[in-house]
């Protein structure tokens, strides 16, 4: 009996060690994956404000990496003007960029708590009028 005893505890504590080993060995997130989860989150809690687009960039691909697309943009909230950008780089299918020109009204999510956190465009809102 006692042998069996000690068999058990064996295989619970290992059972209990590879189950904490699995968990703490989760790969960290991505840049990719932490900008998805912002725009989920924001899509979910955001507020929409009237803004504009000042201008497309496109930056010079690093070695290995693809070329990012930046959309500029302002808005005010509560008196205070904003001018930010956001990588726009893997939501091109859902926009023109041939369109978004100097001045073209959009509308803009952003957080209450922290207005400067903010975006156009998401792959389940578009904030763009064109």
């Amino acid at each position: 009996m006692d042998s069996f005893r000690l068999y058990s505890v064996v295989v619970a504590g290992s059972a209990i060690a590879l189950g904490a080993y699995a968990f703490l060995r989760r790969k960290p997130k991505g840049e990719a994956d932490l900008e998805r989860e912002r725009r989920t989150w924001l899509d979910g809690i955001g507020r929409i404000t009237d803004g504009t687009v000042i201008d497309v960039q496109e930056l010079a691909p690093n070695t290995g990496h693809h070329a990012a697309v930046f959309l500029i943009y302002k808005y005010d909230v509560a008196g205070v003007s904003y001018e930010c950008s956001q990588d726009v780089t893997y939501l091109r299918q859902w926009i023109n960029l041939h369109s978004c020109r100097l001045g073209l009204p959009t509308s803009v999510k952003y957080d209450p708590h922290n207005p400067g956190n903010s975006l156009v465009v998401s792959e389940s809102w578009m904030g763009l009028r064109q």
